[in-house]
């Protein structure tokens, strides 16, 4: 296939590029922000993940700003570019994130719940906004609301592991809020899936099976590490060392399952948390 990927160098996007690069696939890197036509004629399928990182700094009104607009802005550019070439890709797979749903409670939900509150919310909703251009152009267009991806390359769980190892973590908060975590080979096989599955499309949740209480996350990265997981990080703490930004991505969550990915034939290579950290960290 010819592939286009928008975020080529980013955490999802460097992982998609080597694996496709792997399987004899020709991957186009798409610039940030203007979209040349060339780059996009003749295209099997595009990949959209462009956007700034959501948990590199607190959320001042700047950064919510930037956070908003290079994913909104840019897709709906990406979209607009796609529509004017005369052959269009047959599918564009569009990141999205599970911050859709916002906080939720301790109900387990799937791709029909409503969208929640919040920040996150508000942005992942204009996101994908914008992406759904691409359908009424004609394009297959899979909305991948993505959980928190695990790799030690980068992301939370590089974030984490720091503290970790030295025997200084544990659960944040009251603990009780959703862990709803991904692998990263998961991630870019969902997205290989989201590509070749013609019936998919619509919002996809790419979260793996069993997401559990971020105390319960704490406690299996401590057991995956060989180092006690008890010291808490408090609520106060967490908003007074990251405002708005801890408020939501750490003190908030919500359980999420992916039932159309699975209902689609998907298949998990690391469904369970500790089988997946073991992978991961060995």
């Amino acid at each position: 296939m010819k592939v286009a990927i928008s975020g080529s160098h980013g955490l999802i996007g460097s992982a998609l590029k080597a694996s496709l690069d792997a399987g004899g696939h020709e991957v186009r890197r798409l610039p940030r922000g203007a979209f040349d036509p060339g780059l996009l004629e003749g295209l099997d399928a595009v990949v959209n993940l462009g956007g700034a990182g959501i948990a590199e700094e607190r959320w001042t009104k700047a950064r919510r700003r930037l956070i908003r607009e290079s994913r909104v802005e840019g897709t709906a550019r990406l979209v607009g570019a796609l529509a004017r070439v005369s052959r269009r890709p047959s599918v564009l797979v569009s990141a999205s994130a599970i911050g859709y749903y916002g906080a939720r409670g301790p109900e387990r939900i799937d791709e029909g719940a409503a969208s929640g509150s919040g920040f996150l919310a508000e942005v992942c909703r204009a996101w994908e906004t914008a992406a759904e251009g691409a359908a009424r152009a004609g394009i297959r267009t899979v909305l991948a609301r993505t959980g928190i991806v695990l790799t030690p390359r980068g992301g939370a769980l590089a974030k984490m592991l720091p503290p970790f190892r030295a025997g200084l973590g544990g659960p944040v908060g009251s603990g009780a809020q959703g862990f709803s975590w991904v692998a990263l080979d998961d991630v870019v096989r969902a997205l290989h899936h989201a590509i070749d599955t013609s019936t998919l499309s619509g919002p996809v949740n790419v979260v793996a099976p069993e997401p559990v209480p971020q105390r319960e996350f704490a406690r299996a990265l401590g057991r995956a590490l060989s180092r006690p997981a008890v010291l808490p990080l408090p609520a106060f703490a967490v908003r007074a060392l990251f405002g708005r930004l801890g408020e939501e991505a750490l003190l908030g969550g919500s359980f999420v399952v992916p039932r159309r990915l699975t209902e689609s034939g998907f298949h998990f290579f690391h469904p369970s948390l500790g089988g997946a950290l073991a992978h991961l960290l060995r």
